[in-house]
């Protein structure tokens, strides 16, 4: 298994995706969304020049879990580049991953805000937990130059490729 480090710095399909819910976190049986036991979830409402409507529900189906990060995947002439969203999330927060030697893994976890005692929450929409995407890269993927960076949310990651090297042709001279 290769790991690389954000510090420094064929397209198939995809193998699996999947949303986690992390540490000591409680999920509601009918919507799968994480509470908590110390406050309700709040949906932030709309307010009038009269009062401000704030309504305990849960959260709507857009901010409903962290479910992953969105990932756009390209192949140019020399590489596959991946693109993920990953908003607010530290690169020590985020793992670029190759395992088997063709499976390119991107994963990360974002923790939960810690509360405080005397703290009051009136509106409670960015989501926490952890999340894996996994891609099964080509055959002419160079693993072992694969390179990550991350700016403004946004994961880039470049997978170089062996190029094309077009057979040798040999002509036979047909005789007869």
């Amino acid at each position: 298994m290769i790991f690389l480090d954000l510090y420094r710095e064929t397209s198939e399909d995809v193998v699996h995706g999947f949303h986690e819910i992390s540490g000591d976190a409680q999920v509601d049986s009918d919507t799968q969304i994480p509470t908590s036991s110390t406050h309700s979830r709040l949906k932030c409402g709309t307010h009038s020049r009269a009062s401000l409507s704030l309504t305990p529900t849960s959260p709507s189906k857009r901010h409903r879990s962290f479910a992953g990060a969105k990932v756009d995947w390209k192949e140019t002439p020399t590489a596959h580049v991946f693109q993920a969203e990953v908003p607010g999330l530290k690169k020590e927060e985020v793992k670029v991953q190759i395992e088997d030697s063709r499976v390119l893994q991107i994963s990360g976890q974002r923790s939960r805000e810690q509360e405080e005692k005397t703290d009051t929450w009136h509106c409670m929409e960015r989501s926490s937990g952890s999340f894996s995407r996994k891609f099964r890269l080509s055959e002419n993927a160079k693993v072992e130059e694969v390179k990550a960076a991350m700016e403004n949310g946004v994961l880039n990651i470049t997978v170089p490729k062996e190029e094309f090297k077009s057979p040798d042709v040999k002509h036979i001279h047909i005789s007869g």
